[in-house]
């Protein structure tokens, strides 16, 4: 086998079948590093790719290889990357009883590495997920046993994602323990049709693994998923802002929790999601769990609407919002709603992407974030809060191994302290968008 190093960005695999139209995108990503006109967030793009026209589609092309560092005006950087565990504390005089710990890391995609990482992937990172009470995910490739697609990246249309069956153990399981949780709505979900829908939810049957976002029967659209562990009633919602315009046909429109959650124009819309926490509340759940799949790639932070209905989706009942989507990482805030002065709300706006294709430290950093939730009793009122929570960036890896191609996940604070690690992409740089994104109080909490 001849190793070859994955591709930095996107943009360095991009396929254009036009030579006057990689002219263009030569020419305009070219001004555009030159004189920094796309330094500041683009006002008024579009997210999702049915609504993205030429201009988005350049600008995507450029950020990929040129993350946005800055926030847009109305969103306050400074106080989003302030995150500090110190912050959460339970409320005095809150009795406490049970406690579960809970693990979420961020997109997992097939990506070159991944049949030769069996027990490897996670291998020095597994406390943080397989160690938890409950393990979570977003898996973004939806398992098929049609021929796999490549990615391709270009002017043909959004790539494909998909995973076979094999590859799917790989990615979700460490030595026999498979994550509890996948969230499995995502703009890819529907790229392997019908056939890929039904086979992912098989796979998470087989190996009892909750599925959100997904369904199997009709009754079950717009309902909350529920676990209940230690005592302590889980919620999970779930959504997702589009299908990279795949047409879910009429009769198989409830397998997919898709809304206008980002639209070009408008406000999201938030009722799905509101509409399963009330089902959650209705089926007694303790603690709702939020999933999010939306929002602007390769941006290090939300955009202002994406923050006030995060905000909103905690108001109307979310206790703990992972959103996921812009392949790099974002900040977490610990946020008190007014619905419950007792109650601190943890809101990871983007883990990042824990396996992908690509080696750039900005798409090769991602977030493990681990909560302790506590069940006890305040004012003669029961009530499961957050005890805790911790936030371990960590890094892909992409090496060669007894001879094969094997991808890891290390934890950055090891590569910052000297740790060799093959593949390891440029530490400073990973350490720089860590403390842009998380500040510098995620290490009291390591």
């Amino acid at each position: 086998m001849t190793f070859r190093p994955l591709p930095q960005t996107p943009a360095d695999r991009l396929q254009v079948s036009s030579a006057p139209l990689r002219a263009v995108i030569r020419l305009v990503t070219g001004l555009a590093e030159r004189f920094g006109f796309w330094s500041d967030p683009m006002k008024g793009a579009a997210a999702e790719a049915g609504e993205m026209g030429a201009l988005d589609n350049l600008y995507w092309i450029h950020k990929t290889r040129h993350p946005i560092t800055r926030a847009e005006p109305g969103v306050d950087a400074q106080a989003l990357a302030g995150f500090d565990p110190a912050q959460i504390t339970l409320p005095e005089g809150f009795e406490t009883g049970a406690s579960l710990s809970f693990g979420a890391c961020g997109d997992i995609l097939r990506s070159p590495g991944i049949d030769g990482s069996q027990d490897r992937i996670y291998e020095n990172i597994a406390p943080l997920l397989f160690g938890q009470d409950v393990a979570y995910a977003n898996f973004e490739s939806p398992v098929t046993r049609q021929p796999l697609v490549e990615e391709v990246i270009g002017d043909a249309g959004p790539p494909i994602e998909c995973c076979s069956p094999t590859q799917f153990d790989i990615l979700a399981s460490h030595k026999g323990r498979y994550f509890d949780v996948l969230n499995t709505t995502s703009n890819h979900t529907f790229d392997m049709g019908v056939e890929g829908v039904e086979t992912t939810q098989e796979m998470l049957e087989t190996h009892g693994i909750l599925g959100t976002g997904t369904q199997r029967r009709p009754d079950d659209y717009g309902r909350a998923r529920v676990m209940e562990r230690n005592g302590i009633r889980l919620g999970f919602v779930s959504d997702c802002f589009g299908l990279n315009g795949h047409k879910v046909p009429d009769a198989e429109a409830y397998r997919i929790h898709v809304s206008d959650l980002l639209p070009r124009r408008g406000a999201p819309d938030l009722s799905l999601l509101e509409r399963q926490i009330a089902d959650a509340k209705a089926q007694g759940c303790d603690f709702i769990i939020a999933s999010v799949h939306w929002g602007f790639e390769f941006e290090f932070f939300p955009r202002a609407r994406q923050v006030h209905a995060l905000r909103a989706l905690v108001e109307a009942g979310a206790d703990a919002v992972i959103a996921h989507h812009p392949h790099v990482i974002q900040p977490l805030e610990i946020y008190r709603p007014e619905r419950d002065a007792d109650r601190q709300a943890v809101i990871a706006y983007s883990l990042g992407s824990l396996t992908w294709g690509f080696m750039a430290p900005h798409i090769a950093l991602s977030l493990v974030l681990n909560l302790k939730l506590a069940k006890g009793r305040i004012g003669g009122v029961d009530k499961v809060l957050i005890a805790g929570a911790k936030v371990t960036p960590v890094v892909r890896t992409h090496g060669e191994e007894a001879g094969q191609e094997v991808t890891r996940i290390e934890p950055l604070a090891d590569l910052e302290a000297g740790k060799a690690v093959l593949g390891a992409p440029d530490v400073a740089r990973l350490s720089g968008h860590a403390g842009l994104v998380l500040g510098q109080g995620w290490r009291r909490g390591a």
